[in-house]
């Protein structure tokens, strides 16, 4: 190949600028494995250089140009031929012309906006990478290097406690309350179960998280559902009256963000699956969708600022609904 002047007679490689300090994450491949990466944020800058190598020192290398580009695409695995790009940044290195030696090309990217969470699935794929390219007139010179994003969040305003009654009439009547419907993902799931009437013999209780996975739009639609763990509650027969504490640690399982929409291509969601089995094996089951976030490590200042300022908005926006509805509880509380 290399001697019909087909094969790649140059070598890139694509360093970072703060490859040594900078933290690394572990994320799944689409094989399942688990890899580190260089681990970033939105509106951090990506910087580095493009180390150019040449295999035959002593031959020239004519080329159509050099450039570097940071992309952040999505990738339907049912329409692999499309990537659907959301972010695309490019640095033109090199203008035409030819290298009679290796070199080094500095970049960078300046606080590039990153929105969304990087995310292996079973049907998708959101990555971001950086691609260093030689374009020659008959075969270009790619390299890539995949990066992870993290989306941070601030505590959320409002995390009401989730609390439902279901059951069958005459036969089963519980009543179940999660401590918040907002969970960071070290948290941990407080709640307990009542049980009100039972008459029908349950031989085993457990909850479930389920993280349901949606990708496509209009007709077609596939929904992936997986189970990411099973917490058993309880093993025996419950009585009228019985309480049931739940204490259920996230930090051990494999979660991500709950995502909703991301770039009206798919979505990631979970919920708290309450089964019930008694002992003719029927299963009764209650599902109830929870809202998974991520939890800096530390709280960035402008993340923080911004936070401020859409809460002052918040407050002068809302200060009369509030009095409005303080008002309207206390006289309900009276009436009670």
């Amino acid at each position: 190949m290399s001697f019909f002047g087909f094969g790649q007679s140059a070598e890139l490689e694509l360093v970072l600028s703060d490859a040594e300090s900078r933290r690394r994450a572990e994320h799944k491949t689409e094989e399942g494995k688990k890899e580190k990466y260089f681990l970033f944020y939105d509106g951090e800058t990506v910087s580095g250089r493009v180390i150019l190598t040449l295999k035959h020192p002593n031959k020239r290398l004519e080329h159509q140009g050099i450039k570097v580009e940071f992309i952040g695409q999505i990738e339907l695995y049912y329409d692999r031929g499309n990537h659907h790009e959301f972010v695309s940044l490019v640095k033109d290195l090199a203008r035409p012309g030819e290298f009679t030696q290796s070199q080094t090309f500095d970049f960078e990217f300046t606080h590039v906006e990153k929105p969304y969470e990087s995310y292996t699935g079973q049907n998708v794929k959101l990555r971001y990478f950086l691609r260093a390219t030689i374009s020659r007139r008959l075969n270009d010179v790619v390299k890539e290097m995949d990066i992870v994003v993290h989306t941070l969040s601030t505590y959320p305003e409002l995390n009401s406690s989730i609390k439902m009654e279901v059951g069958i009439e005459d036969c089963l009547h519980i009543e179940f309350e999660y401590n918040k419907s907002k969970y960071h993902l070290k948290d941990v799931i407080v709640g307990k179960i009542y049980f009100l009437l039972v008459r029908i013999k349950i031989k085993h209780m457990e909850i479930d998280i389920i993280k349901r996975e949606t990708t496509g739009t209009g007709p077609n639609v596939y929904h992936e559902n997986d189970t990411i763990a099973k917490y058993e509650i309880m093993d025996g027969a419950p009585v009228r009256g019985e309480s049931i504490p739940i204490r259920l640690f996230l930090a051990g399982y494999e979660l991500t963000p709950t995502m909703r929409d991301i770039n009206k291509k798919f979505s990631v969601r979970y919920y708290l699956n309450l089964v019930l089995i008694d002992e003719e094996e029927r299963r009764y089951f209650k599902q109830q969708e929870v809202v998974l976030w991520r939890k800096g490590d530390i709280v960035r200042k402008s993340m923080s600022h911004q936070a401020a300022i859409a809460s002052q908005r918040f407050e002068g926006t809302s200060s009369q609904t509030e009095s409005r509805t303080l008002s309207q509880a206390s006289e309900n509380n009276g009436r009670q």
